[in-house]
């Protein structure tokens, strides 16, 4: 098996080639969602996704009754499918047991184990080469500047909508590659537009720049104004939209260390230089050695979520108003 890519599973997908198991993890849950459904949904004739796709979740499932369903054949049809999220969290001896069962390969079967991200093990680690010794292990980052930009244009080629070239860059940049918000983005510029305009800075600007629901840009920024009831209600939006806390914390911990790079005076990634004065500008309030611990408490903010039993929301709010304190 091995590392593989998106990129190849799609056209893996497209020729009908399936591997008996999938570990997909990385910094986009969104995208994991989205291939996992893909996955499925290749693989199983419609009328079957019901009865044959599997779902579960790695937190509640013991082990146990997870290889019970692993081994049980399905009561239609021969082909079946299994979603195990939350994989990492079964002990090492477990995942060799699990890892044991699959090594022999069904041609009926596929199993998809993900994590969260955030939750991802290091690719360095025993977990993360077991793995990869039994499983196509498929990472999903945000999508790069050329395939947010593409996606942007294929959609609003099926809404029968243009955009200006200024606009295109404005929306790629605020989207960050992330694929969920262009999914609801693009999708407000279509209600947005009528069929034949053509999409323009100030719409993009009037539509999309001040979206709450993904926009961790325009969250960070809010914390750094030091405006807390607006973080808080911004925080429940994004937690009510999907969004995992892990996930936000993540693109959060980005944000703010590219701040520091700014402060700093280091480059920063290619996609992100045009925001750069954006940049500049929240992080004028700014020491790097204050940066530097928040970037620290969001670090142990993340380290809280996996081993206390407090509720995301309220580990979020505190972590605002660590960041907002003067």
């Amino acid at each position: 098996m091995g590392l593989s890519s998106p990129q190849k599973l799609i056209s893996d997908i497209a020729k009908g080639r399936f591997q008996p198991v999938y570990y997909l993890y990385g910094s986009e849950d969104y995208r994991i969602a989205e291939a996992v459904k893909y996955l499925a949904r290749s693989f199983l004739p419609n009328r079957q996704l019901t009865t044959n796709f599997r779902r579960l979740d790695g937190r509640k499932t013991k082990c146990a009754d997870l290889i019970a369903e692993l081994s049980v054949y399905p009561m239609l049809g021969e082909r079946q499918a299994f979603a195990v999220s939350e994989i990492q969290s079964y002990k090492p001896t477990e995942i060799e047991r699990l890892l044991k069962l699959l090594e022999a390969p069904d041609t009926n079967r596929i199993v998809m184990f993900t994590s969260p991200s955030g939750k991802t093990p290091k690719k360095k680690s025993a977990f993360f080469k077991k793995m990869s010794v039994v499983a196509e292990s498929v990472e999903f980052g945000p999508l790069t500047p050329a395939q947010t930009e593409s996606q942007i244009m294929s959609k609003l080629k099926k809404a029968e909508l243009g955009i200006e070239p200024e606009a295109l860059r404005l929306l790629s940049g605020l989207l960050a590659g992330n694929r969920g918000a262009l999914e609801m983005e693009v999708g407000k510029l279509g209600d947005f537009k009528t069929a034949g305009e053509t999409i323009t800075v100030a719409d993009v600007e009037a539509v999309v720049a001040g979206y709450e629901a993904y926009s961790i840009f325009e969250l960070a920024g809010q914390m750094v104004k030091g405006d807390h009831a607006r973080v808080v209600a911004m925080i429940r939006r994004f937690l009510a939209e999907g969004s995992t806390a892990t996930g936000m914390l993540y693109f959060l911990a980005q944000h703010f260390i590219s701040l520091y790079l700014v402060k700093s005076g280091k480059r920063l990634e290619v996609y992100r230089r045009w925001l750069e004065p954006q940049f500049r500008n929240q992080a004028a309030g700014y020491e790097p050695g204050r940066l530097e611990e928040i970037i620290t408490l969001i670090a142990q903010t993340d380290a809280s979520l996996r081993r206390t039993r407090v509720a995301p929301e309220l580990l979020l709010d505190q972590l605002a108003l660590q960041i907002m304190r003067p």
